[in-house]
């Protein structure tokens, strides 16, 4: 039985919620697949925080696993 472990976190930026899902799955970026689900949006005045980064980050399979 295969599990696939994948999460989604929100954060002010992308890279923020890409560095915030790698400290939750305790991996490198080199052993995950990242996809961004929605890009941050910058509010009135150019204020951050009118809607949040979205990104899956996914565990990749071991070639010998699989």
């Amino acid at each position: 039985m295969t599990q696939k472990f994948n999460i989604e976190v929100e954060a002010n930026t992308v890279e923020e919620a890409i560095r915030k899902a790698l400290k939750q799955l305790k991996l490198p970026r080199s052993k995950v697949k990242i996809e961004v689900l929605s890009d941050e949006e910058k509010g009135l005045f150019g204020m951050p925080g009118a809607k949040p980064a979205k990104v899956r980050v996914s565990m990749l399979k071991d070639k010998e696993n699989a």
